[in-house]
């Protein structure tokens, strides 16, 4: 039976991840710090859900702390880490860039580290669209060489990339990084745009709209981030890096009128100034992905939409 080390899995990408690798029979230990970046109270309900498909054994850890971590999970031996835990959000590392730095870096070099120590031969690292800037060519690609993130958040994701790289060569374990574009779907977190303003429509609040609702994000639904995934343990090769997106950007009011249709509700829009930080345009260019990963997104942003509003309502009055 195949041995995996989740990092982050009481997250949102994180948990249906760890649905899915129950149900095709991994043995699944999660690492968590069940942090308040937002309530955790939402990890907590992730998990109950996750132990709907099977036992896993759960850390409540920071990864940052590489002792306590190996006394943990000492005499366990792991085919594979996937390492999803970080500190999100490109607005708030501008507010935190030494807490960003500490978490996506360092916390990043703790778990190859493991991965060295416990003699694990394969490591997926979860990275982001946000590493690309200002000056790349749309859609952007692996192979474009001009990665110059504009974010705090960005720049520490692309500087553990490149202790991926370091670490594949120096210790032969067998590395990708995949770069995630705008995961949306059921348990996204609040903050972000989707979740948010879904819910602003839903009380007739406000929205703040910055810049003006031309900017265009990448949505990548959340099934599809997974089977990516998937896919990448099954891949023989020493260091690669690969997207992880839909290829088909939607506008910021195009993604609102959408809800608007999916809630029944207008939205009350308040227009604002661009925020610094954020890149007016993510376009993944997924001819790598799908010629080696195999990789095919397969559900379009309107039925993703569907789900995630389908989702919303049933869970109205909970945690989420």
């Amino acid at each position: 039976m195949t041995s995996i080390l989740l990092t982050g899995g009481a997250g949102f990408i994180g948990s249906h991840l760890a649905e899915r690798l129950l149900d095709i029979g991994v043995r699944l230990t999660i690492i968590d710090d069940l942090n308040d970046y937002y309530s955790p109270a939402i990890k907590k309900q992730s998990l109950r859900q996750i132990a709907k498909h099977g036992s896993f054994r759960f850390v409540q850890i920071d990864i940052r702390n590489i002792k306590g971590m190996e006394e943990a999970l000492s005499g366990e031996f792991y085919d594979v880490i996937i390492h999803l835990a970080a500190r999100p959000g490109v607005r708030t590392s501008m507010a935190q860039p030494m807490l960003y730095e500490g978490v996506n870096v360092q916390g990043t070099i703790s778990l190859l580290e493991l991965a060295r120590r416990f003699h694990c031969h394969k490591f997926i690292f979860a990275s982001s669209s946000s590493i690309y800037g200002t000056s790349n060519r749309i859609p952007f690609s692996e192979n474009d060489l001009q990665a110059n993130p504009i974010s705090p958040y960005g720049i520490t994701k692309l500087a553990a990339e490149k202790f991926c790289y370091s670490f594949a060569h120096l210790h032969q374990i067998d590395t990708v990084c995949l770069r995630f574009f705008t995961v949306f779907g059921p348990r996204q977190r609040p903050d972000l745009a989707i979740h948010k303003f879904a819910r602003y429509i839903q009380k007739g609040k406000e929205i703040s709209v910055f810049g003006d609702g031309s900017s265009r994000r990448d949505y990548t639904y959340v099934d599809d981030i997974v089977e990516g995934i998937l896919s990448a343990m099954d891949l023989n090769v020493l260091f690669d890096i690969f997207n992880l997106g839909n290829s088909a950007p939607i506008t910021l009011m195009e993604m609102i009128h959408l809800l608007e249709n999916q809630l029944g509700k207008k939205a009350h829009l308040c227009f604002q100034e661009n925020q610094p930080g954020e890149l007016p345009i993510t376009h993944a260019d997924l001819s790598k992905s799908r010629k080696l990963l195999g990789y095919s997104p397969q559900v379009p942003f309107k039925k993703g939409l569907e789900y995630f509003v389908n989702w919303l309502e049933s869970v109205e009055n909970n945690e989420y």
